[in-house]
């Protein structure tokens, strides 16, 4: 059996993808270039043993939209795709067609202030086996008793986000560009990791020599909640993999500023988040001097 990944996809994908390593499956990252998967050479990767290939549709980190569709198209019909559209919702339509997926997972604390819930959509012909067994809830596959309130919750998020996502792509993508423009200009050797295909609310910096983490703590001395990479990682040494994955830079990978904004989020809080990370900026390299 084989496997393909994402190396830049979220660490509930990337250490389970090891446990399948340790359990004897074959397992290789996507190849990645200019941003996106590099279907040719995929294409090369595949073998009759390819059962699965995952990855994100969004990266949480950077906020690059990935080519799903062409994925789905090189690896063919016999072998499923999985696509972890939790950060899609709020600037993507969220359908199995939409990414090409045969199987979809979704967050229900990525789209509104949900958490404890979360939705595997697939083909009821995929086979599948529960980790553990129990009554039989969820298809058998999720034994245990369901939470009514949440999911009615998660569903209407969902669906709020769903009729704002045209206004807020729109509205988000003028912020970030003015945003980027601003720091640009206030701030010296910083540099964004994006793409050509970019959810428009993350913005992903890498500020080389400077220790974001000491940056972090000063904008939320100010009252300003970013981060230097996923929550999940934020305890790493190696710095950011998703910044990695796509830069091949390890300078920058090592001082990284996440920052994403949602529907609420007005210009006003985007001016005054640039004005206290170039204080923050001009100190850390004030002190960097001394």
């Amino acid at each position: 059996m084989h496997v393909l990944y994402l190396p830049s996809a979220h660490t509930s994908i990337v250490e389970n993808m090891k446990l399948l390593h340790e359990e004897g499956i074959a397992i290789e990252e996507l190849p990645i270039r200019d941003a996106r998967v590099d279907c040719e050479a995929l294409a090369k990767m595949l073998r009759k043993e390819t059962v699965l290939v995952s990855m994100d549709a969004v990266c949480g980190e950077t906020g690059v939209i990935w080519n799903t569709r062409d994925v789905k198209q090189t690896m063919g019909a016999d072998i499923f795709l999985h696509v972890d559209a939790s950060q899609a919702p709020l600037t993507e339509k969220i359908t199995r067609a939409h990414f090409g997926a045969d199987l979809l997972t979704l967050d229900g604390s990525k789209v509104g202030d949900v958490r404890g819930i979360g939705a595997l959509i697939a083909r009821s012909t995929i086979p599948m086996s529960p980790l553990y067994r129990g009554g039989g809830q969820e298809r058998g596959l999720r034994a245990g008793s369901e939470s009514p309130e949440l999911a009615q919750k998660f569903a209407a998020m969902l669906s709020v986000t769903t009729q704002g996502r045209v206004a807020f792509r729109a509205r988000a993508g003028a912020m970030r560009e003015k945003l980027t423009a601003d720091i640009a200009a206030m701030i010296p050797d910083v540099h964004v990791t994006e793409s050509d295909a970019q959810a428009p609310h993350i913005l992903n910096l890498s500020l080389p020599g400077r220790d974001t983490d000491y940056l972090v703590a000063l904008l939320d001395e100010a009252g300003l909640a970013v981060s230097t990479r996923s929550a999940c990682e934020t305890d790493s040494v190696a710095g950011s993999r998703a910044v990695l994955a796509l830069t091949g830079d390890r300078a920058r990978a090592l001082a990284t500023l996440r920052i994403s904004w949602g529907p609420q989020t007005r210009a006003a809080s985007l001016a005054r988040f640039v004005s206290a990370l170039a204080r923050s900026v001009a100190f850390v390299d004030k002190s960097n001097r001394r």
